[in-house]
């Protein structure tokens, strides 16, 4: 596929993923401590292959790889087009699964991957692009901030995997 955006003076390119991208992808979230403490593994990639082809065949959702001029994948982000009656019926993005590769951290990458997926929701008609991070990645959460983000709500979560 086209690149979506090319950014950083043409050193990076954001793309749609593709299925042959699941390795890649998944080491960048094998390689996070806490994703990696959710079980996320290189070790089997049929969950993800399953994901992948839900999240691909729906329009409301978009999951990219950002990449280097040579072509290695060094990021990804998911972002989901949410419609939403709140606020007068304004479309909300919510942005998933952020993730540079350690070794290209403190380079702008995320900031230019995250400032990409605000104007791409933009574009996608929405009015509001909200996130969720752990509350263990206070670094994580000085990034967001830096980047025009509040922390305005106190999530909750409930895992229904152990119903299964």
């Amino acid at each position: 596929m086209d690149a979506l955006a090319t950014l950083a003076d043409g050193t990076l390119t954001v793309r749609p993923a593709r299925a042959d991208d699941l390795p890649a992808l998944v080491a960048l979230l094998a390689a996070d401590p806490v994703s990696a403490g959710r079980g996320d593994a290189v070790d089997d990639l049929a969950p993800y292959e399953a994901a992948f082809a839900e999240i691909d065949a729906d329009p409301a959702h978009l999951l990219v790889c950002l990449d280097e001029a040579d072509g290695t994948t060094v990021g990804t982000l998911q972002l989901s087009v949410l419609p939403n009656l709140g606020r007068r019926g304004t479309r909300r993005a919510q942005l998933e699964a952020v993730h540079v590769s350690d070794a290209r951290q403190g380079r702008g990458y995320g900031a230019a991957l995250v400032e990409w997926a605000v104007a791409e929701a933009g574009r996608r008609g929405c009015g509001l692009v909200q996130l969720t991070s752990d509350v263990s990645r206070t670094g994580a959460h000085r990034f967001y901030e830096r980047l025009g983000f509040t922390a305005s709500h106190v999530g909750f979560k409930r895992d229904l995997t152990s119903r299964r």
